[in-house]
């Protein structure tokens, strides 16, 4: 016998009818080794079963992808060889549980995720969720989630160069923390996952396993109770340096031919690495767990599986390549071992002093994880449970200018100045576009071209309509990406949502993946990697708080001369302003609505796709042609706010010559762009809305507009020194 009770099965995660699907496919019971690698392989976060049919709707392909889904990373084809590799995860739960290693070690996996595929990472960025700036925990956790992110991407030499920040109270108790990597690489020098050759060595290389980050993976896939504080435990401990090692030794390697099969170890570490590796290659492996490089003394069959120590990477090496790749990381000072090999029995077997301690056939791990349709709320039901207010009568504003300067000083609109400038952006000398813009452009080393990264959604559009929010989510990361002046690639994403047992939020979820995939579709910018966190809601706070629908989006675009790149500031006085897509008339959802009239009433804006692609393709022809001057997009706070932005950014005012209401100064319509010109020049299909010009916007000084939006951020956070 081996001891399993019905209680250790569920505190493993397993359903009753889940736990007797692994005895059909064990054809035995388990033992402890065997139940946790079978908990972390069927866990939410490594199987996505209950995302996994919906996701196979969205569109992957295009010629310029190379690698969709599937693998460590997406790949898209940049011209001349080489390859952009870039994917977007999430680390919600550990940067609540512990903020600074939260955040940090979430850095350092997606990166891993990057140059395991073998490029060389040029760039990372972020998409943070906080909750009331003035809730007692916010302070810390914004402090520590800010200094983990500008700790490991500093450390380690990859510049962080954008990003995004809202608030809501829906994030009170499950903060939100999105990571994004992108890398470059020959197209002719790519690794893969898949394992192959019978009798090949299967090596460890890296940091040693520890105790840290067991049943990471499993507690990414619950939600969080009151005692959530006591599971630092399971929070990863990150050493960017040795990381920063890690990359040099694995692309020293990869720089021969040595390599067979290469995957990093992420969620669910050894186990989740070495059982993709296996399932993807159709064979099986054998592994001596004593030859497992190990800085704790004791340490179980099972503690070393489900360890997620980071700086780890496994890969199959060819014959007799052996001591060549060991030489390379010992040069590095990094462990190296080889710990098993490539078997044809499609079995996982552990041997450990002399016994063995597990024996499962891998088809079940990774082929057969239970895969769910979960009921999902109708779009009539799920309208009824959000309970959004229509709209109703809106009162038009009694002072533009003061609504202006207060939105200007909001949480959701007020510059980020406090968070970038603890990021080294400039690091590699490659950033040509540094956070602040639509998009941050970094050049291809010893090139003119430039990759453009942006990271976008809205979850209160979302959350009062999914559909429109997911579409919206994707046209703007597209908007972000046109306007600087770079063709869309592609997209990858992180699905944060709630308890997907509940209806409500299976409809949030199928509803932003229809919404997303239909734009994805009308845009030729389709996904090519991802990650779905669900589960993110907190019974501590009471009342079982769930976050709003959040599928982060992160997109690349192409610009084949940085020269040619556009920026949000105005470049001189006597220019003309021009406005892309007509005037402002929806004002549901908006920041306006929520800031000055304290409501999170009515629709969320309709987004028509035709329209975001014909104003993206006119808006990057301009700024190819050098036809403009200065181009933003219009997003939160609507007209005056684009505006506001691109006059600060460039020390220049602007006066308007439309006559502004409540809906032009603040509606967020969608697929709109501002952008500037030299007087005389004609856009065709938009309209001339003033000039720049002297030191103010809308009578408000640059100086007055410029406290506010700078303001929020200090003012909030203070001396945080006194918080690390």
């Amino acid at each position: 016998m081996s001891g399993i009770t019905p209680q250790i099965v569920a505190e493993h995660g397993f359903s009753p009818e889940e736990y007797e699907r692994v005895l059909h496919a064990m054809g035995r019971e388990p033992n402890m080794t065997e139940l946790g690698i079978f908990s972390v392989m069927w866990s939410e976060h490594c199987s996505y079963k209950s995302s996994k049919i919906h996701l196979m709707k969205l569109p992957t392909t295009g010629p310029q992808v190379i690698c969709g889904p599937g693998e460590n990373a997406g790949v898209v084809d940049i011209g001349d060889g080489q390859a952009a590799i870039f994917k977007m995860e999430s680390h919600n739960h550990p940067s609540y549980i512990e903020p600074y290693q939260g955040a940090a070690t979430g850095v350092g996996g997606i990166l891993r995720d990057v140059f395991t595929m073998g490029a060389r990472p040029i760039a990372n960025m972020n998409a943070l969720r906080f909750g009331r700036p003035d809730h007692p925990k916010m302070r810390h956790l914004i402090s520590g989630v800010v200094r983990g992110i500008g700790g490991y991407g500093n450390c380690v030499g990859v510049p962080t160069v954008g990003g995004e920040v809202n608030f809501h109270p829906a994030y009170d108790g499950n903060i939100l923390v999105n990571a994004m990597t992108v890398g470059i690489a020959d197209t002719d020098k790519i690794f893969y996952s898949a394992a192959s050759g019978v009798g090949n060595s299967i090596v460890y290389v890296g940091s040693k396993t520890g105790r840290d980050g067991i049943h990471g993976a499993t507690m990414a896939s619950a939600d969080f109770g009151e005692d959530s504080e006591a599971k630092r435990p399971t929070v990863q401990v990150g050493d960017p340096f040795t990381e920063k090692l890690l990359i040099e030794a694995c692309l020293e390697l990869m720089a021969s031919d040595a390599i067979v099969a290469i995957q990093d170890m992420g969620a669910a570490g050894l186990t989740s690495s070495s059982v993709e590796m296996a399932s993807k290659g159709g064979v099986g492996l054998l592994l001596n767990m004593d030859a497992v490089p190990q800085r704790e003394t004791g340490m179980t069959a099972y503690e070393m599986m489900l360890s997620e120590s980071q700086e780890r990477m496994l890969m199959v090496l060819k014959p007799g390549r052996e001591d060549f790749a060991e030489a390379i990381f010992r040069k590095w000072d990094l462990d190296f071992a080889v710990i098993g090999e490539v078997t044809d029995t499609g079995r996982m077997v552990l041997t450990h002093h002399g016994e063995t301690v597990c024996d499962i056939p891998l088809a079940p791990l990774a082929d057969d994880a239970p895969l769910y349709d979960r009921p999902a709320a109708s779009k009539e039901e799920y309208k009824a449970w959000a309970n959004v207010q229509p709209l109703g009568d809106i009162p038009e504003s009694t002072d533009i200018a003061a609504d202006l300067l207060k939105l200007m000083a909001s949480p959701d609109i007020a510059s980020r100045r406090w968070i970038w400038e603890q990021y080294d952006h400039m690091v590699g000398a490659d950033t040509v576009q540094r956070p602040g813009g639509d998009a941050a452009v970094v050049r291809v080393h010893g090139s003119q071209k430039g990759i453009a990264i942006s990271t976008d959604c809205t979850p209160r559009y979302c959350y009062a309509d999914p559909y429109e929010g997911g579409k919206q989510a994707i046209a703007e990361c597209y908007r972000n990406l046109s306007a600087v002046g770079s063709t869309p690639l592609a997209v990858t994403n992180c699905l944060n949502f709630a308890n997907p047992q509940r209806p409500e939020i299976m409809a949030q979820l199928t509803g932003c993946l229809e919404g997303m995939g239909d734009a994805c579709r009308a845009l030729d910018f389709p996904i090519v990697s991802g990650n779905v966190s669900l589960y993110n809601e907190s019974k501590a706070t009471g009342g079982g708080s769930a976050i709003l629908p959040t599928p982060a989006i992160g997109g690349i675009g192409l610009l084949a001369d940085v020269d040619n790149m556009a920026t949000v500031a105005f470049k001189a006085e006597g220019e003309a302003i021009w406005l892309i897509g007509g005037e402002g008339t929806h004002l549901g959802q908006s920041i306006w609505l929520r800031e000055i009239q304290g409501q999170e009433h009515g629709s969320a804006p309709s987004v028509d796709l035709a329209k975001e692609r014909a104003n993206g393709d006119l808006v990057r022809s301009l700024v190819k042609s050098g036809t403009l001057t200065a181009v933003h997009d219009v997003a939160d706070g609507g007209l005056t706010v684009t505006i506001a932005e691109m006059a600060l950014a460039g020390g220049i005012g602007a006066e308007l010559s439309i006559t502004l209401n409540t809906a032009t100064a603040f509606g967020e319509d969608q697929a709109r762009y501002v952008v500037t010109a030299a007087v005389g020049t004609d856009i065709p299909g938009a309209t001339q809305i003033g000039m720049t010009g002297g030191q103010s916007v809308t009578g408000i000084p640059l100086a007055d507009l410029r406290a506010a939006h700078e303001g929020f951020f200090p003012a909030l956070m203070g001396s945080d020194a006194a918080l690390a």
